[in-house]
């Protein structure tokens, strides 16, 4: 019964999740985060973080739908000019006729953003911690296909070059070991704005916590692209190839992802 009552519980804050957002969504910034006039900061290229922040005071709402009829959803806020707060929840098989397989826990994040960005070369620092890791969620290995970031640290630098160029990158300690992998990660991304609504963007997350022999990674890292473009009132819609090399199975062009922003 207890077990009952705590998945109930979770499905609830799920439920209370999505009705947050949508009252939140009056508060939204007009333009997306994709593009030159983007008017959002990035918080994530794919899969890795970014020093980017919501605004005090707003408010994101996050949908991704992945392989295995999987939904995750995410909402976050702006609670201090340099603070971020976000809470997620999903599962697979939301999508689909059989019954759903909800994620263990909910998750969560924090970002606090130490240092702007200063003159030419000095990029913005933050840190932060989110639990929240990608795809499924694997009970015998104790972690997500793609685990959390867990602790991190980032950098991100903004260019102007024909629109913008964003350069990011750091290093992160997930708290995901029950593959007996525990070792300090990095992770290095670019995005380049594509006129006025749509960026597009790489990512390497080395992958060095998951790679020995009861990992999931073959050691290659994950290689993810993305595509961003932003369709207005605070809306972002976004197709990324994941896993490009890869890393984890036999994929003939990456695992393909939608997500909603």
């Amino acid at each position: 019964m207890q077990k009952f009552s705590l998945c109930f519980g979770l499905k609830k804050l799920c439920g209370c999740t999505i009705l947050a957002s949508l009252i939140s969504v009056s508060h939204c910034i007009g333009q997306g985060s994709a593009g030159s006039e983007g008017k959002i900061e990035p918080r994530y290229l794919v899969d890795i973080p970014t020093a980017g922040l919501l605004d005090q005071g707003s408010f994101a709402f996050d949908v991704n739908f992945f392989e295995s009829g999987g939904v995750l959803l995410g909402l976050s806020a702006g609670v201090l000019d340099r603070l971020n707060f976000g809470i997620s929840y999903g599962g697979t098989n939301i999508i689909g006729a059989e019954k759903p397989n909800w994620n263990k826990l909910p998750g969560v994040s924090i970002k606090f953003r130490l240092f702007d960005e200063a003159d030419e070369m000095i990029p913005a620092i933050a840190i932060g911690f989110d639990s929240q890791g990608k795809e499924a969620y694997v009970d015998s290995l104790a972690r997500y296909t793609i685990k959390s970031p867990g602790f991190f640290v980032v950098g991100s630098k903004n260019f102007s070059i024909l629109g913008y160029l964003s350069i990011h990158g750091g290093f992160n300690l997930s708290l995901e070991r029950g593959d007996g992998d525990n070792d300090l990660n990095a992770f290095l991304g670019v995005e380049k704005s594509v006129g006025n609504d749509i960026s597009i963007m790489l990512e390497h997350n080395f992958g060095f916590n998951d790679s020995n022999h009861e990992a999931l990674g073959k050691g290659r890292g994950y290689l993810n692209f993305g595509f961003r473009w932003s369709l207005g009132s605070g809306f972002t819609f976004g197709f990324d190839l994941k896993d490009i090399i890869r890393n984890q199975q036999d994929i003939s062009i990456g695992n393909r992802t939608i997500r909603l922003e």
